[in-house]
């Protein structure tokens, strides 16, 4: 026997007894925590930064699942000895025709066993012909029940539905039955956070831990999470990966609170939390078994929130402005007729004048905004269509342009542009409000007047009323 473990696996040097390591999370799991205990989560998309990961490093690496080899095979080296485990020479084919045939016969597909009782003898025979089997699991025995935080009691009988699981691939690289087992183990981890669709495969990993004689963590399956007419996420769905996310401008800190908005876990659902408040807020006892449905059109609304917090912040409103000006240049390039739009000031001043009314920085280099950073081809003829007195309304807010030091403030200029269409008979508000949005920005919709005329400032104003008047 000694001689076929050899052969089946690489050399595995012994390893130092691995104890409970330090640095562990502290996470709250209910309203009476205890401990800190070190929990594993699935991989998230939306941000959440890990304590331990490859990039991070920790206390108990390596965390690459390529560099802990010899691991996974002293594992299933200790299951092959006590005939927990066994190598399996089926090849590819074979499986998929017991796979096509089961679903021929409308039936679950599943391995039939074939290699499990194999003698020393022909499995030393096998292995001259192809010394790189697989390993599978046997399952045998009554699976425990195990309660799960979310779901409850549960026990899953796999034996009677299921063939013996590979856990050890030909390569040498573990199937997840295995990798999760060996390392959560190894790394110490008390809590297993994952999908409700590892429910039933958690009695195979409780048999694992059972034959390696170790002690399995506590675990919680996680409702999944549906599109909002109750369809499940799917990979297929390109605009649901990360990548298209950040393509779209959308802030992770978005992401990650209309996943927890629409899901349970919390006391109360409520917009624009943060990551270190939902920290404090979690609690795993208030996880129901409810399937949560994402609505990801009610997601700019959520990077809006985010948006005006960045913003808030002096720093992270440097790395805004900075942002929006590589998104001018990229956008507009070579129309930019004047590069003072490039400014820090000026692009700051924009940014703090139009938060709140902007989901995403990138709404600020949309064709709505464009009169932000090109000037627009607006004539004489066209501002005629809205009033007969073009001269007269451009001489009376230039006029307001005029006064010496000039500081504009909204509030200031919707006083003094309601006096200008007052002192002008027959000339209606509307209409001077439409003569400068024409005039300014060449558009029948938009900002406020005055936001604009202050956006743009008292020498950019007066420039484009007088390139109107003389054209």
């Amino acid at each position: 026997m000694a001689l076929l473990l050899k052969r089946l696996l690489w050399p595995v040097r012994p390893l130092a007894p691995l104890g409970r390591p330090v640095g562990r999370r502290a996470a709250s799991v209910g309203a009476d925590a205890g401990p800190a205990v070190r929990v594993r989560f699935a991989p998230s998309p939306t941000g959440i930064p890990p304590d331990e990961s490859p990039r991070r490093g920790g206390p108990v690496g390596p965390y690459q699942q390529s560099q802990r080899l010899e691991l996974y095979a002293q594992a299933t080296k200790a299951l092959l000895e006590s005939g927990a485990a066994y190598p399996c020479f089926c090849s590819p084919q074979r499986l998929d025709l017991l796979k096509k045939e089961a679903l021929r016969n409308r039936q679950t597909p599943r391995y039939d066993n074939r290699c499990r009782n194999l003698t020393q003898k022909q499995v030393a025979q096998k292995l001259a012909k192809d010394p790189k089997p697989a390993i599978r699991f046997r399952l045998e025995g009554e699976a425990p029940a195990f309660q799960d935080l979310v779901y409850g009691w549960n026990r899953h009988e796999v034996a009677s539905v299921e063939g013996d699981p590979v856990i050890l691939k030909s390569d040498g690289f573990p199937t997840y039955h295995l990798a999760c087992v060996v390392d959560d183990h190894h790394m110490g981890i008390s809590h297993v956070l994952r999908g409700s669709e590892w429910l039933v495969s958690t009695s195979k990993h409780l048999l694992l831990y059972q034959a390696l004689g170790w002690q399995p963590p506590r675990f919680a399956h996680l409702p999944l999470l549906l599109n909002k007419d109750g369809s499940k996420l799917s990979k297929r769905q390109g605009d649901i990966f990360l990548e298209q996310f950040a393509a779209a401008d959308f802030l992770p800190d978005a992401l990650l609170d209309i996943i927890t908005n629409c899901g349970s876990g919390f006391a109360e659902n409520q917009m624009g939390r943060t990551l270190p408040e939902l920290i404090t807020q979690f609690d795993l006892t208030r996880i129901t078994c409810h399937s949560a449905l994402l609505d990801l059109d009610k997601l700019p609304e959520f990077n809006r929130l985010h948006l005006c917090r960045l913003v808030s912040n002096e720093t992270q409103r440097r790395q805004l402005v900075g942002k929006l000006q590589a998104l001018v240049e990229e956008t507009f390039g070579s129309q930019l007729q004047d590069r003072d739009v490039l400014d820090p000031a000026y692009v700051e001043r924009i940014i703090l004048l139009r938060q709140g009314h902007i989901c995403r920085l990138q709404d600020l280099v949309s064709p709505a905004h464009s009169y932000l950073w090109t000037r627009p081809a607006v004539g004489r003829v066209q501002l005629g269509t809205i009033s007969e007195k073009v001269d007269a309304i451009a001489k009376r807010v230039l006029g307001i342009l005029e006064a010496p030091s000039i500081s504009l403030t909204q509030d200031m200029l919707n006083r003094e542009l309601k006096k200008v269409s007052e002192g002008l008979e027959g000339t209606r508000h509307s209409t001077v409000m439409q003569f400068l949005r024409v005039a300014l920005s060449g558009q029948l919709q938009g900002p406020p007047v005055a936001e604009m005329m202050v956006s743009l400032g008292v020498k950019e104003v007066r420039e484009r009323i007088q390139k109107v008047l003389s054209s």
